[in-house]
This record gives structure tokens, sequence and C-alpha cells, in this order.
């Protein structure tokens, strides 16, 4: 055991005649009871140029005392690399000087203390800084050229403050004599080193416990299961098929001409109804007595005519009618000439505003009519009994405007030119919407297919509940299933349908809906995750497939101890053992550590 002290500055008056009065430390060493065996060196990098006096004694009877002082700063810089190898050492730092030499206490401040804060941020180590000698109240010379104002006296509250910095303890000592030194420079000391070998003594302690943590047998560690695999939500493209549907034109049921008949532009009277209560009240979806804004229906009847269609077309034999668009006439030419990039526009969103009038500024050329057209535009879209302005039109609120709209439609008559038979039961619907939606359908109702003739048509192989949530998505671009099931039943309808982006929202709506469910919940269930599994595959869902299997594994003390689990195939099987948590490896383990512990617990504490 030993204990280090590092000592700096110089305690002698350098202005004084008497240079032979004995150092601080020299005095305690030599008057303190608890020290013996001194021993001194001069320690030198050149034989000429000394660096520290080493001090080695022994106290407390058998602790090791080795006491580095340097008195000035030349030459503790003259050996930099042992000097602060001696700080970094250091278990008590000394900081002295004497009160009747401003010159040794400035050197001290500039070049001792920024060293020793800079030790100090790395460890802990008390610092004790003494203010040695009795100060001489002889007033200084104010000559700026005379020198004797070296000599003023330092100050306590320059010393207390120099204490603070360091955080350190402050001791003025007015003489060297026994009762400064031993009782109270010694007992501050003192005091230091027994705190030292006791920190010392619990730092041994606690690497010895430590290494002796270390020889036992310690508990396996459980490692973390793998991470599941992530599935990607497919972004929306509801706005772009409605937009592609006017491109087409399939499904077209009306068609719009100026006065002269000459060009047509064709529409989908469902979406158009969608978006305006003025097509609703054109196309009659609407009577004038439930339209309840006069300027709704004035606009209809001054900027649109209706012609009438044929109650009786002529058909073959055993196939529906071929209903040919209804024909409206624009009545306005400078609206029909914009009428394109109205549709556009309306078919895209109806959100963005901004890039509608500049197309039809370019068009137009002219600023009367393109705010004259703008104007129509706003009444064609405003909400009965409500002033629409150019704010409303470029709110991000009609940005959703199609699947609030559009769900006014589903699953009723009004429009509606195609009946589905299901279960026994009819559910209508609107080709244009199921044709932009789904490529499965659009083929089915424009090719070569029976259904492309028949306004009946019927549906096998899904239930009523489960091909109604699918329209609804169609028709809204989203869903909400009731459970895991049903969502299943909804996955397996868009794989039929080829109708990937609801397909990839039912996988999440089953991850989501797996892994929120607890552990005891997961125990009892009846739910099979191993039939879920195994549909899933069938029906090419690939990533729900993958990351139920990572499921199972994750979870593998629970699903182990189900007779589900012995349906999976060895092909299955094998992933499951090889992806498995906790792993077979870490339950050996664990046995292994438990025979162990009983084993030392059954041993007889007396023999």
């Amino acid at each position: 055991r030993s204990v280090n002290i590092v000592a700096f500055g110089n305690e002698r008056d350098g202005f004084s005649e008497d240079n032979q009065q004995p150092s601080l430390i020299w005095s305690y060493l030599g008057r303190s009871a608890l020290i013996s065996q001194i021993d001194s060196t001069l320690s030198a990098s050149h034989v000429r140029n000394p660096v520290f006096t080493e001090y080695q004694a022994c106290v407390f009877g058998n602790v090791r005392l080795v006491v580095h002082d340097c008195p000035v700063w030349d030459i503790f810089d003259s050996d930099w690399y042992t000097s602060c190898r001696l700080i970094g050492g250091a278990d008590i730092i000394v900081i002295k000087y004497s009160v009747n030499d401003r010159t040794s206490f400035q050197e001290l401040k500039d070049s001792y203390v920024p060293m020793v804060k800079k030790a100090l941020n790395h460890c802990s180590v008390p610092v004790i800084i003494s203010a040695i000698g009795a100060r001489k109240n002889a007033v200084p010379c104010t000559c700026p050229l005379c020198t004797s104002d070296r000599r003023s006296c330092v100050t306590t509250s320059e010393g207390v403050q120099l204490a603070k910095e360091l955080r350190a303890i402050y001791l003025e000592l007015h003489t060297l004599n026994d009762f400064y030194i031993q009782k109270y420079f010694g007992g501050v000391l003192d005091y230091f080193m027994i705190q030292s070998l006791n920190q010392k003594s619990s730092e041994k302690m606690r690497k010895r416990k430590k290494t002796q943590k270390c020889h036992q047998v310690q508990p396996p560690q459980l490692e973390q299961p793998e991470k599941m695999p992530i599935l990607k939500g497919e972004a929306s493209h509801y706005n772009a098929d409605l937009h592609n549907l006017l491109c087409c034109c399939q499904c077209a049921d009306v068609a719009f001409y100026p006065e002269d008949l000459s060009t047509g532009v064709e529409a989908h009277k469902i979406i158009l109804c969608s978006v305006s209560h003025l097509f609703m009240l054109l196309f009659g979806v609407k009577s004038p007595s439930e339209t309840h804004d006069a300027s709704i229906m004035q606009l209809a009847q001054s900027l649109f005519v209706v012609e009438a269609e044929d109650p009786f077309p002529s058909s073959p034999h055993g196939i529906p009618p071929y209903v040919p668009p209804v024909r409206v006439v624009v009545k306005d030419s400078v609206f029909c000439s914009c009428l394109p990039d109205i549709l556009h526009f309306i078919y895209s969103g109806a959100f963005q505003w901004e890039r509608l009038e500049e197309d039809i500024k370019k068009k137009l050329k002219d600023r009367e009519k393109t705010e004259h057209v703008l104007e129509k535009v706003k009444c064609i879209l405003k909400t009965p009994g409500k002033l629409n302005t150019i704010k409303d039109c470029r709110s991000h609120q009609i940005k959703r405007l199609y699947n609030t709209s559009l769900r006014l439609f589903f699953n009723t008559p009004v429009l509606a030119d195609v009946i589905f038979k299901i279960q026994g039961a009819t559910v209508p619907a609107h080709r244009a919407v199921l044709v932009a939606r789904c490529e499965v359908m659009a083929a089915m109702f424009n090719g070569n297919y029976l259904e492309a003739n028949s306004v009946l048509v019927p549906v096998y192989g899904v239930s009523k509940d489960t091909f109604l949530s699918f329209l609804e998505y169609l028709y809204t671009d989203s869903c909400c299933p009731a459970s895991i099931l049903q969502a299943m039943s909804l996955l397996i309808c868009a794989e039929m349908y080829q109708v990937m982006r609801l397909q990839h929202i039912c996988e999440l709506y089953i991850i989501t809906q797996l892994q929120s469910m607890p552990s005891r919940e997961l125990a009892s269930t009846s739910l099979s995750i191993v039939s879920l599994l195994k549909k899933a595959k069938f029906h090419n869902s690939d990533c729900l497939s993958t990351w139920l299997l990572h499921f199972i594994a994750t979870n593998y003390l629970i699903f182990s101890q189900k007779p589900e689990f012995q349906e999976l195939s060895v092909e299955e099987r094998n992933f499951v053992e090889m992806h498995r948590w906790p792993s077979n490896l870490y339950l050996k383990q664990l046995a292994d550590y438990r025979n162990y512990i009983h084993s030392q617990k059954s041993h007889c504490t007396v023999m």
C-alpha cells in the first residue's frame, strides 16, 4: 500500500534574507508522529538541473509515503513527460505559496493551476492550498519603474478564490511551528491520506469480487429473436386509376358536344355525379325539388342541354341492348373548348386547381374568358347553399373527394349498370368504377367474355360480405376488416381479382393483429396460424407466408405444443427449427445452469 503526494509552488519569501527556512513538506515529515524512515533524494534530468525533490517515508506503520516537491515552474517544465506522469499518479495535490510573494503566487496561477485543472477533469483528487507566512503591511512604492510592488501581499480573498476554482481546501499557516504543521496542515493531510487508502482498499475489493464472479458459472444469455421480415405498404393509385379511365374512354355513358355537334368528349356519369350536385341534377340522380340551390339549377339550364334517350333501343335476340352514351350539348362555346381540361381536373381528384388555372390561361389567352370559365367550374363543384372560393378549391380536404363522394354510390342501384348475383343476393355496381380500379374486371367487361354483354353477373367462391368489402375498397380506396379471418378472406378475393394493393393492406392488417396479441391469448386462441400459412402460400402471398413462418419460429414454445404444429410440411418444419427462439443451444445451457445451481444448493453447508 502507498500514498503519492505531489506539491507545487514555493512557500519561501523570495525577497527575504532568510532563504534557509525549512520547506512545508520537510517540516511536516520531520515533526509528524506518524512518519518514520524518512529518505530524500534529488531527481534530475541533468545533473545541474534538478526537477524535483523526492521524499520517501513510512506512514501509519507500514504504508509507503512518496512525496514529490517542485518549487519552481521552470524546473518542472524542463522534464515535462516525467512531471505530467507524476500528476497523473498523485493521490493528493498540495499547492503552496508565500503570502508576501505575489510573483510566486502569480506564477502558480498562470502555470500550475491550468495543468491541475486539466488533471482533475479525468479524476477526483483532493487538493490542499496552503498560504504560508504572516503578511507584512508595508505600503508598496507607487513608482511605475519600481519593482517593490511585487512584494505586495496576497490577500485571503485571492487565496479563497483560487481554492474555489480548484474545489480545494484553503489553509493559512502564519508560521511553520508545531501547531500549524502537526495540528492544522498535518491533520488535513492525514485525513486525506486515510481517505485515499480506504478508496484504494474498496477498489481492490471490488476488483477481487469481480474476478471471483467471473470465475463462477454464469447464467446463459438469451439472445434476441431474429428480426421479422418488414412488409412495405403500396402507395395509393386511386386518382391515377380514375384519370386513366378518362383517357381510355371505357364504359363511357355520356358525351359532351358543342352546339354544332362537331366533336364529342366522352365521360362517365358516376364520376361526374360524385363531384358535382349539378351533374346529379342533370342526369336525374336528384330532382329539382331536392336541389335547394337556385344558382345550380340556373347554371345547369343555361350551360347544358341533355338530349332525350331512345326508349326502345334495338338489339339481337338474347343480347342486352346497346345503350349509346347520353348526348349533352354545351351551350357555352368557350366553356366547351376548355371541357377536356376541366374533365382531366375532375378525374385527377379535383384538387389541382392551380394547374387547371394555368391550362385554361394558356388555351384561352384572355383574362376575362379565363375568369368566366373558372367561375363556372367553381359553381359546378360547389356544395348547395355554400359559396365556393378559390381557397375551397385548393383545400387539401378535396384531395379525398372521391373516396367520400363515390361512397354515396356504393351498393346502390343509382346509375348502376351491372348487378352481381352472389349467395342468392344481388349487389348493384357501376362498370366504370370496376373497370378503372380492377384490371381483371376491365378485361371481363371489355373482352370476349359472357360478362361483357350481361347485366347480371354471377360470382362464385366468395361470400357476400367479403365481396361487399372488396367492392367497398374499389369505391373508397379503404377497407376495415372486422377480424383476421375476414382479412384473409378479403386477401383471397383480392388475389382472385389481382388487386395487389388490397392484398398488401390485408397482409399488414393480419400481421398487425398477430403482433399485438399477448402470448397468453396466442396460446389459448382457436385461430390456426398454420391454416393461415397454408392459405397465404396457396394464394401467392409470399410476404405473408414468410412472415408467418418467422412468427411461428419466434413463438416456438407456444406453437410446438399445439396440434396444428404437426401440419407443417417437412420444409416448413426445418425452417422453423432453424430459426426457432429460444434456440436449442440456449435451452441446453439453461438446463445445465439449473442443474449446477441445484447441485450447489443441495450441498450440506456444515460438511
